[in-house]
């Protein structure tokens, strides 16, 4: 590492603090160049848009514009049309505002910007014109090109000023889930660890894993990465989506072989060194073939008799050697985007799930419920404004659009509001110091910045720092709203006081309202999480979808990085299956033994297809509890027929899925042991 990359990681805060403020002020001054009637939009455009990521800043960018052109055609269309009746008005806007809430909350990638600014847009231009309704136009083209102005002045900034690349702050936290990882698999394999610590571990993983997907979708946007490090990058992704779920397997069968007659002494010893393997950082390319190369010496044939033990070691070996060629690929693929090599040219060992596209997990209940919140809370403090007639009535429905947006994404909107009231006040307090007390006297461009430059600089400093970002940007972005900088200092305590209560009217009500419509909190969100993962796996055993193993894996790790935010309101036994990935792993089998499947003969085929049926009917069913005790024996009746199958890599293959399948579902069961097929099961 060098000096300058080590100055630019210890001091990145102050960086982007630094780099936002110019950039800010860069944009207010061309605002009053151009004369612009609202120049601290531009200014404030700057900090809504940037983003310590360059690639971030971009695509922030680029949905702002779009969003914001959609929002003004809005209003250009609703406000000169409706401003007679502002009751049917009222209502045009918080609708239009709640829906494109609604698909942004659905859409849930930084494309998702478009929506959530094209909502709360609306409100921005249309409400202050609502007694001057033939400015509408006037107002949205000024909203556009300053704006457009405060995109271009950020971008511009970002991409010049000590730029910081999306794919390098990808690379250097998928080193550290790698790292993590490993360690992780190697703790298991050599037997450390109690299950708890390795069930939080696997959570925090996911997590991590959840956060370097909403950074690829950066990628992109990253105009100094080349298309060989995005390929790169998007391949280890989709090989690291692999390695949660083989663990849990792993860990699975080495339990299922040390409690059933326990596990052979060479392959204790495979595993012990697959641990070291890890533990030395997997560069050793020899050792990898040796290892391979005595896991196919080892592997037991699967005779018509062959036992449970024989079945379980099988599968660990084929794990075993499946966590060996991710691992090594893994390695290979750093290698290669550190080098700008393109990722197709290389021979990975594991290409299983090389074509695959991820998918993310979305619940349209809860963004219907959360885009409804925020409508209703605007229609309240629109009533509240038609009712009494006070002319900022007006502000606090726009802020309300504004916060009622912003705080959709959270499970308990009260403890939110709350917090927010705090900074309300922070701001209102800030905003009659600078108001009141220091811009009277500044009489120069250069005075402004140099009184501005404390405060905006402590709050981006907390923008840039996970900890204290979200009210850092909040207190940035209402301070240079509610501060309003003109050419020419036109302040006055009526309108500071209106324009303050209208923002904590805005506030509260918006804040009662959420807590009154969204009473069901983080429980009910966790509990139709793992609903979810229920109807998944109904989905793939019925083959209505899902049959894709990469958009499979990471739909339901992103699940399981949701559930680890709401690990308190998750029951026990329920947090143990979500952390291994019982649901996972068992909708992974059932893809590998129906694609197995079609190599067998009909009664081993209708024997299978009959016992996933089954499975469908009863996972389609939420609150369906335990499986049926006669489920394992109808599984324990099917694997008869697939033993009895001529011996291949695709009966094997059924065989092993079909055990992954009984120990994902029935975890404590007691050991298989060879059924006669059932002819009945075959026509069920």
């Amino acid at each position: 590492m060098t000096q300058t990359s080590s100055f630019r990681d210890r001091h990145a805060a102050l960086i982007f603090a630094l780099k936002t403020f110019a950039a800010a002020m860069l944009a207010f001054y061309i605002a009053l160049l151009l004369d612009m009637p609202r120049p601290y939009w531009a200014m404030t455009s700057v900090y809504v848009t940037s983003s310590v990521l360059t690639g971030a800043t971009s695509s922030k960018a680029a949905y702002r514009i779009l969003g914001t052109l959609i929002g003004a055609a809005g209003a250009i269309v609703l406000v000169p049309n409706l401003v007679d009746a502002p009751e049917l008005l009222s209502l045009a806007i918080a609708l239009w505002v709640g829906a494109f809430l609604y698909i942004a909350l659905l859409d849930g990638t930084p494309r998702g910007y478009v929506f959530m600014l094209a909502g709360y847009t609306i409100a921005i231009i249309g409400l202050p014109v609502l007694s001057t309704p033939e400015l509408t136009f006037d107002v949205a083209v000024s909203r556009v090109q300053e704006i457009a102005l405060g995109i271009i002045c950020a971008s511009v900034v970002s991409m010049l000023v000590l730029p910081r690349s999306v794919a390098s702050t990808v690379a250097s936290q998928a080193d550290a889930w790698l790292a993590n990882a490993s360690r992780l698999c190697a703790n298991l394999l050599t037997g450390g660890s109690s299950d708890p610590e390795r069930d939080n571990e696997r959570m925090r993983l996911a997590a991590a894993e959840s956060a370097i997907d909403e950074l690829c979708n950066h990628l992109d946007y990253d105009a100094a990465t080349s298309a060989s490090i995005v390929r790169g990058l998007q391949r280890l992704r989709r090989h690291m989506l692999a390695l949660l779920p083989m663990f849990a397997s792993i860990e699975d069968r080495m339990v299922a072989l040390d409690t059933r007659g326990g596990m052979p002494a060479n392959l204790r010893m495979i595993c012990g060194r697959i641990a070291h393997w890890l533990a030395e950082g997997c560069q050793d390319r020899e050792e990898a073939n040796l290892m391979r190369a005595a896991l196919a010496e080892m592997r037991p044939t699967l005779d018509a008799d062959a036992g449970w033990t024989g079945i379980v070691a099988a599968s660990l070996m084929i794990q075993l050697r499946n966590l060996v060629d991710i691992v090594q690929d893994c390695h290979a693929l750093r290698l290669a985007i550190a080098d700008d090599r393109d990722p197709e040219q290389l021979a990975l060992a594991f290409t299983l799930d090389a074509s695959g596209h991820t998918a993310a997990h979305r619940d349209r209940g809860v963004a219907l419920w959360s885009a409804a919140a925020a409508t209703l809370s605007m229609l309240a403090c629109l009533a509240f404004w038609i009712s009494t007639g006070w002319t900022d009535g007006t502000t606090a429905a726009l802020f309300s659009a504004i916060l009622g947006t912003l705080i959709a994404g959270t499970d308990e909107p009260l403890p939110a509001f709350r917090n927010l009231y705090k900074v309300v006040v922070i701001v209102v307090a800030l905003n009659g110091i600078y108001i009141f007390g220091i811009l009277p006297r500044v009489t120069a461009i250069e005075m402004l910045m140099a009184a501005l430059l404390p405060m905006f600089l402590l709050f981006g400093w907390m923008a840039a720092r996970p900890a204290t970002a979200p009210i850092g940007a909040l207190l940035a972005n209402f301070i240079s709203v509610q501060l309003a900088l003109q050419p020419f200092y036109t302040a006055d305590f009526a309108s500071f006081a209106n324009s303050s209560v209208a923002l904590m009217l805005g506030v509260g009500l918006t804040g009662v309202m959420c807590g009154i419509v969204r009473f069901l909190g983080t429980a009910w969100i966790a509990r139709r999480l793992l609903l979810s993962n229920r109807a998944t796996l109904a989905a793939v055993a019925a083959r209505k979808s899902w049959q894709d193993r990469v958009a499979l894996a990471s739909l339901m790790q992103h699940r399981l990085a949701l559930l680890a935010q709401r690990i308190a309101a998750v029951p026990a036994e329920a947090r143990s299956d979500a952390a291994t990935l019982r649901l996972l792993r068992t909708a992974l089998n059932i893809i590998d033994v129906r694609q197995a499947s079609l190599g067998l003969s009909l009664p081993a085929r209708a024997a299978i297809e009959a016992l996933l049926a089954r499975l469908a009917a009863i996972f389609a069913t939420p609150d369906a509890g335990l499986l049926p005790d006669d489920v394992l024996g109808q599984l324990d009746s099917t694997i008869p027929f697939t033993l009895r199958e001529p011996a291949s890599e695709t009966r094997d293959k059924a065989l092993i899925a079909l055990a992954g399948i009984r120990s994902g579902l029935f975890p404590d069961a007691p050991t298989y042991r060879p059924l006669p097929p059932e002819p009945q099961e075959i026509a069920a």
